[in-house]
C-alpha cells in the first residue's frame, strides 16, 4: 500500500466587522486540534495590543504592492473605502495545507470569492450578528474607533451582509457558547468526509481489508 500524506483542509471565515468573528476563531483554535490560523498582511496600523506576527503582519502600502507584484497573495483586497489592504500569504497556507494541517482564513468576502474560485474545496462560513443594534453596539463597545469609523463600518456591513448567499455555512453569534459549538461542528465535519479522513487511518483499513488494495 502506498503511503499517503493527507491534504490539510481549508476554513475560510468571514463576517461584518463587529460581529465576533475574532473572538470566535480564538476559541476555536484554542478548542480543535491540528488548526492553524493563516496570519494575514494589513497595511493599517496596529491597534492597542496588537503584535506584529500575531493578529496581523503589519507593512507599508508600497511592500505590500510589491508582494502583490510577485503574486505573494492567495488572496488580496482594499476595504473600508480603499484605505486599507489585506493579503493572504500562498507560501504560508500552502505550506500548512501540504503537512496535513486544517488552515483557518479570517478574511472579507471579497478574499472569500476569491479563495474559493482558486480552491474550490475551501469550506467558507460567514458570521452574522443577531441585529443591526448588537453590531453597533459591540463596535463602540471596542473603545478603539472614532464615531465617525463606528458609522463607515455600520455603513459597510450592510453591503458585506448582502453577501451570506455565497458562503457555505452560516452562523449567528447571539450565544457565543452555542456558535462556537457550531464552528466546531462544522470543521469536524470536514475532517470526517471520507477523501479527507481515509488517509489518515490507512492502518486501520488495511487491517480491516487485509485483501484489499488501498491504493
Amino acid at each position: 500500500m502506498k503511503s499517503l500524506t493527507p491534504q490539510g483542509a481549508l476554513f475560510v471565515v468571514a463576517a461584518p466587522s463587529g460581529a465576533g468573528k475574532s473572538s470566535l476563531t480564538r476559541a476555536l483554535l484554542e478548542r480543535m486540534d491540528n488548526l492553524y490560523l493563516s496570519v494575514s498582511h494589513t497595511t493599517r496600523n496596529p491597534r492597542p495590543g496588537e503584535i506584529d506576527g500575531r493578529e496581523y503582519h503589519f507593512v507599508d502600502d508600497a511592500t505590500f504592492v510589491d508582494m502583490v507584484y510577485h503574486e505573494a497573495f492567495l488572496e488580496h483586497a482594499q476595504v473600508f473605502g480603499f484605505k486599507y489592504r489585506y493579503g493572504t500569504s500562498r507560501a504560508a497556507v500552502e505550506l500548512h495545507l501540504n503537512k496535513g494541517h486544517d488552515v483557518l482564513l479570517e478574511i472579507d468576502w471579497q478574499g472569500a470569492q476569491q479563495i474559493k474560485s482558486r480552491m474550490p474545496s475551501a469550506q467558507s462560513i460567514f458570521i452574522l450578528p443577531p441585529s443591526r443594534e448588537e453590531l453597533e453596539r459591540r463596535l463602540t463597545g471596542r473603545g478603539t474607533d472614532s464615531a465617525e469609523v463606528i458609522a463607515a463600518r455600520m455603513d459597510t456591513s450592510e453591503n458585506e451582509i448582502k453577501h451570506w448567499h455565497e458562503f457555505d455555512y452560516l452562523v449567528v453569534n447571539d450565544d457565543f457558547d452555542t456558535a462556537l459549538d457550531q464552528l466546531a461542528t462544522i470543521v469536524t465535519a470536514r475532517r470526517s468526509r471520507t477523501t479527507h479522513y481515509a488517509p489518515k487511518i490507512a492502518p486501520l483499513l488495511a487491517k480491516l481489508l487485509p485483501t484489499t488494495d488501498l491504493g
